[in-house]
């Protein structure tokens, strides 16, 4: 995750219907903080983005365009995406390059390369805790 700053510079403020704010995590720093390794995470990461694109499919900005290229996790949605939006695809393959698999239209390919990419981010988030981890087992054992 980005630095604090960072993060509250593209917050989400909602206004409640009694007139107060409540500031969330922008949808794409809540998407990068459900990355971890936690198996349950995964599934409400790939319902924040499909709804994200449900809603805003009809419009698009190239923001958008370019974080569900970068973020959807659903293969058939992914090549929907890229049907009408090919050149931004393809500009995208180098940061993401499963999109690939989406400009062969290869949805079996592209489910594997999915799932391969959120088994390397969820062993990206157990090796970042692993120290931490077993610096409060340290602890735990001092008492």
């Amino acid at each position: 995750m980005d630095p604090f700053p960072e993060l509250w510079a593209r917050r989400t403020t909602l206004i409640m219907p009694d007139g107060s704010s409540c500031h969330l995590l922008s949808l794409p720093d809540l998407v990068q903080a459900k990355k971890t390794q936690r198996d349950k995470d995964w599934p409400m990461l790939r319902r924040l983005v499909e709804a994200h694109y449900f809603k805003n499919r009809e419009n698009p900005k190239p923001a958008q365009l370019g974080f569900w290229l970068l973020e959807l996790r659903t293969p058939e949605l992914l090549v929907e995406v890229a049907g009408g939006h090919e050149p931004a695809c393809r500009r995208l393959v180098a940061e993401q390059p499963l999109l690939t698999h989406v400009l062969t239209d290869s949805l079996e390919d592209l489910g594997r390369a999915l799932l391969l990419e959120q088994q390397a981010e969820q062993a990206k988030d157990r090796l970042y805790w692993l120290p931490l981890r077993e610096e409060l087992e340290r602890l735990r054992h001092q008492r």
